[in-house]
């Protein structure tokens, strides 16, 4: 391979998947040498992980997190062997990788993979056991609060909306699992924070300045792993949000201690403090036969219940089978070793933060920034040996008048050196600058002629590069155009999309599909007005529905206000002419043809398909469990569906007649809307090739009709131009 960089992998790339490709390697030929303890380490977890989920997760599941309206099923024989086997093998991978990696450190060490780190056991098992806590502590408050309220929470809400919660058993325990597992990582974040500050890998302070932004981050990770609604998002952040405080109070106290700690006498603390420490402690025991005493753990079950909460903590005397009075004598010393340590953590922390802030101020006088270092203050030797920092925020003029200051002081020496190193550093910045322009150019030549050779495959004449460039300043033009109307072009897709949901989710949804089934004929509609089905198998699976229903009709609402704003930048691009307030008349027409659509839909396509599907399978004496997503869609697509194709052909004769888009373009760029229609088709549908060719096809079919349509009205482009071509 080549050194210079200009192969297909350049060298430090390559030397990266060779240390990996070594790495991988030495653990392989570890696992064989070590195979039968990897073994035996995958092989309990895996066997211990079936018997779990068979004997104890699942029966503990159902009695705690299965809410009384729903119900978990299985859809094919072999739902539950293979949803155990998957659990297990994952058991077993947990089980069988810290024994590899154990096994796999002395010849990684060898061969200088990794640093040889020498770390006690004692460190090692404080670390694996706050990691243990946090994660224990993660998954309890989602399994006794969050898994509770929000299950409720979603069973209500399908049962509302006139749907069964029937669960699938594999999308029900990966959905908790999975949760789980989010909660114990997120739980690591003091570890994490605290570990990043000492290290300094991160500084507290960034964490600590940047607090907005984690907070905005924690908002944007619970709305991918929680429901949409704003209760149980915010019971998701709130306890990460605390989290993260109490992450940087830890992370403080560790580089606190680390930066201090050699100026305080531990023991000392202690024999100064001992008084408010034991005093602390006594009243954290008063604290503790109290609560006892008085029905503290009472009022705590009270608030659990209050929550919704299944879970009740049992008091000291029944737990441990003592009398009353001694489980109040062991709940307050259980209060007062936990104020003790605290009292003693918050004295030595106290002493640590003053030892740490007296370290600072005799530091004061030192500068932070390499650049700036005072040159004036430095010899020869010092100027040699200073950072290049010092000498790049340097211009010329500065540069000589250091130079010159050290001549009138008699160090010629220091004069020279002076120049040498700002000459050398500066150089070597206008070589980094040079090669970096060189990169950013070979890059962009390197997209625009794959671009280029793309394109080629869509158009009837070759592509060149400096049509792609052209082709990317307009588009850039075009969403420069847009930026300056988001504000109102979101505002109109978040209002729509917003009252949408909300009417779905507040009964409409319900609404629909009651009167949708009464259309049906009652002789194939035996079950449907008991509320057997639709059925949802996934918790969420009814809300996620209802957010991409709304999203694509928004979508369709706001498209007539991005085409009226970015109207002016296609034309004075030469991509379309016309009146844009035609754009006016095209919004009605697409209000029209979508109604008229939809109606017509509703009232007599869908109903009848509806009723012709599940015929046969009623004459079987079968039992019609559609899923929501199936169903909806279906029904979404025989009604909505089809006043969107009929908005199609519509779309291209105002089009035309308004000079916006003239048949000539239209027919010229036929390939544009076919493939877009497939690629709508694909993000808008349920994951399915089938669905996705019912829906594009028929879109690109109608196209095509407008094409036919206009192809008629123009005699083939020859009469009855666009507004455009009759007014040049």
């Amino acid at each position: 391979m080549s050194s210079s960089g200009s192969g297909p992998i350049d060298p430090s790339t390559a030397r990266t998947i060779e240390s990996g490709r070594q790495t991988l390697g030495v653990m392989l030929r570890t696992a064989q040498s070590k195979l039968q303890h990897v073994f035996i380490a995958f092989v309990v977890g895996l066997v211990g992980g079936i018997m779990a989920m068979r004997l104890y997760v699942w029966p503990k599941f159902e009695n705690d997190l299965l809410v009384d309206t729903a119900n978990v099923i299985a859809q094919t024989p072999f739902d539950v062997i293979l949803m155990q086997v998957k659990i297990g093998l994952f058991a077993g991978a947990a089980c069988a990788i810290p024994v590899l990696l154990y096994h796999a450190r002395d010849p990684l060490v060898e061969r200088e993979i990794i640093p040889d780190v020498s770390v006690s056991r004692v460190n090692v098992a404080a670390v694996v056991l706050i990691c243990i806590g946090l994660a224990s502590a993660g998954v309890a408050y989602a399994y006794f609060l969050f898994f509770p309220l929000m299950f409720d929470f979603l069973a209500g809400n399908a049962v509302g909306a006139g749907l069964a919660p029937k669960y699938s058993i594999v999308k029900w325990t990966e959905f908790i699992l999975f949760l789980a597992l989010s909660f114990a990582l997120a739980a690591q974040l003091p570890l994490a924070v605290s570990a990043f500050s000492y290290s300094g890998i991160i500084p507290y302070e960034t964490f600590r300045d940047k607090w907005k932004y984690a907070v905005v981050g924690i908002f944007a990770f619970g709305a991918f792993f929680s429901p949409p609604d704003p209760f149980t998002q915010v019971l998701w952040a709130s306890p990460l949000i605390m989290l993260y405080g109490l992450s940087l109070y830890c992370a403080k106290i560790v580089v606190t201690m680390k930066r201090g700690r050699e100026h305080v006498d531990v023991r000392g603390v202690f024999r100064e403090r001992w008084n408010r420490v034991l005093g602390v402690g006594v009243l954290g025991f008063a604290a503790g036969y109290a609560a006892g005493q008085y029905g503290g753990v009472a009022a705590f079950n009270g608030f659990l219940e209050f929550i919704g909460s299944r879970v009740r903590v049992p008091t000291v005397s029944d737990a441990l089978g003592v009398d009353p009075a001694t489980g109040y004598l062991l709940l307050g010393a259980a209060f007062a070793v936990l104020a003790l340590v605290a009292a003693g953590l918050y004295y030595t922390y106290v002493a640590i933060d003053r030892a740490a802030q007296q370290v600072a101020r005799s530091r004061l006088g030192q500068p932070e920034n390499p650049g700036d270092i005072d040159l004036d203050e430095l010899d020869a030797e010092g100027v040699l040996a200073a950072p290049p920092e010092a000498f790049a925020s340097l211009t010329e003029d500065e540069a000589l008048s250091t130079a010159n200051r050290a001549l009138e002081a008699g160090d010629d020496e220091k004069a020279q050196a002076v120049l040498d190193r700002f000459d050398e550093v500066h150089a070597d910045l206008d070589e980094e600058a040079v090669e970096e322009q060189a990169a950013e150019e070979e890059e962009s030549n390197t997209v625009q002629s794959t671009a280029a050779g793309m394109m080629d495959a869509f158009t009837e004449e070759e592509t060149t590069e400096d049509d792609i460039g052209g082709y990317y300043y307009d588009i850039r033009f075009v969403f420069d155009t847009l930026r300056s109307r988001a504000f109102r072009i979101v505002g109109t897709f978040m209002a729509l999309m917003v009252g949408i949901f909300g009417w779905l989710y507040y009964g409409g949804f319900r609404e629909l599909r009651d009167n949708f089934i009464a259309r049906i004929p009652a002789d194939v509609r035996p079950l449907a007005t008991g509320g057997e089905w639709p059925i949802t198998l996934h918790p969420v699976e009814a809300l996620v529905f209802q957010v991409k229903i709304s999203v694509v009709l928004a979508a369709i609402g706001t498209l007539p206000v991005i085409v009226y704003y970015v109207w002016p930048a296609l034309s004075d691009r030469g991509w379309v002419t016309g009146d844009r307030r035609v754009i006016a008349v095209w919004a009605g027409g697409i209000v029209g043809g979508l109604a008229v659509g939809s109606y017509l839909g509703y009232s007599f396509v869908a109903p009848e398909v509806i009723s012709f599907l599940v015929y046969d399978a009623l004459e079987a004496e079968m039992i019609i469990s559609f899923t929501v997503s199936t169903f909806a869609w279906m029904v979404f697509l025989l009604t909505v569906g089809i006043g969107i194709l009929v908005d199609i052909p519509v779309t291209m004769v105002l089009f035309h007649a308004g000079g916006i888009v003239s048949y000539e373009t239209m027919r010229r760029r036929w390939r544009v809307p076919v493939i877009s229609a497939f690629a709508f088709s694909a993000l808008v549908t349920p994951d399915s090739l089938y669905t996705m060719l019912l829906v594009a096809l028929p879109i690109a079919v109608m196209y095509l009709v407008g094409l036919a349509i206009l192809a008629v009205v123009t005699l083939g482009g020859r009469r009855g131009g666009s507004a455009s071509t009759r007014t040049a």
